[in-house]
């Protein structure tokens, strides 16, 4: 059986998004959304949620390019003089990995992260990382062992598969094959935790290429090549482009996401496929027993 979990990522970072959140998983294919707890209109986003029930919200854990919970003077290191995270995620990682205040500090504000969401009521659909940074040696630990007391929420795992990507879309296969290579040796760590944990993970993601250009027609793309066993698309969506540090790149087309995740014949699709949406718990079913 196929089986698809499509989540919108950066919930609660505006209106616009969270518009198209709702609306998205109203009346499109919509299953997911990641929260960041600390984005601008995260409260707006719960606020939605609490009356979506088949709306599998999760955690996006934001270390880079986002807002801390915490205030920034309790992760100095970890923010500039605005107060906000690195906009650069490889010179941010590498410097975490070599400094053990960074590491305290950083798991000071992923507890934060998690409380927050917590506080929400919401349930922890799933976790993933904001740029994906959730791959970090010293974050999938943090991860693998705060993970189980809220619930034991199943983690993406992000490798998309290199030969479907490619016949899916005939193009840009050495960029497919560089990213899945890359992707593969950074989440072997990830994937090895979250199961020793008993988090239960997805099989393949579609979007890592594709990031904020998972248009109708790639859309459908994707869904005529669907492994079988449970794949992700994740979007970017949003109902209008919206001022500010924190929107989202440029080269993203946030609208014409929304339009995919509505469209008539991408519904139409699903069903003559017969793929089954599913939010992320459901998809993968209970957690895996942990292993010694």
């Amino acid at each position: 059986m196929q089986k698809l979990i499509v989540t919108a990522d950066d919930f609660g970072l505006s209106l616009p998004l969270n518009e198209a959140v709702e609306r998205a998983h109203q009346h499109g294919i919509l299953t997911a959304a990641s929260l960041m707890t600390g984005a601008p209109a995260r409260d707006d986003a719960v606020e939605r949620a609490r009356k979506l029930p088949r709306l599998g919200v999760g955690l996006h854990l934001t270390l880079v390019d986002g807002c801390p919970v915490l205030p920034p003077t309790q992760v100095p290191d970890l923010v500039g003089r605005d107060g906000r995270f690195s906009t650069d995620p490889v010179k941010f990682g590498t410097s975490l990995f070599f400094s053990k205040e960074m590491r305290r500090q950083a798991e000071a504000e992923i507890v934060a992260q998690f409380e927050a969401f917590r506080n929400t009521g919401l349930v922890m659909d799933h976790i993933n990382g904001h740029q994906h940074f959730h791959m970090h040696p010293a974050i999938s630990k943090i991860i693998a062992r705060m993970a189980p007391e809220f619930g034991h929420p199943p983690v993406r795992i992000p490798v998309e598969p290199v030969l479907q990507s490619y016949r899916a879309t005939a193009d840009r296969f050495r960029d497919r094959l560089s990213s899945w290579i890359f992707f593969l040796a950074q989440t072997r760590l990830l994937r090895r935790r979250a199961i020793k944990a008993g988090l239960a993970v997805n099989d393949y993601v579609f979007g890592l290429n594709d990031s904020g250009a998972m248009v109708e027609t790639r859309v459908l793309q994707f869904l005529d090549r669907l492994p079988r066993g449970t794949s992700e698309f994740y979007f970017h969506p949003a109902t209008e482009r919206w001022p500010g540090v924190d929107n989202l790149p440029d080269h993203y087309r946030p609208v014409d996401e929304f339009a995919a995740l509505t469209s008539l014949k991408v519904k139409a699709k699903v069903q003559v496929l017969g793929v089954k949406l599913m939010p992320f718990r459901e998809a993968v079913g209970r957690p895996r027993k942990a292993v010694a």
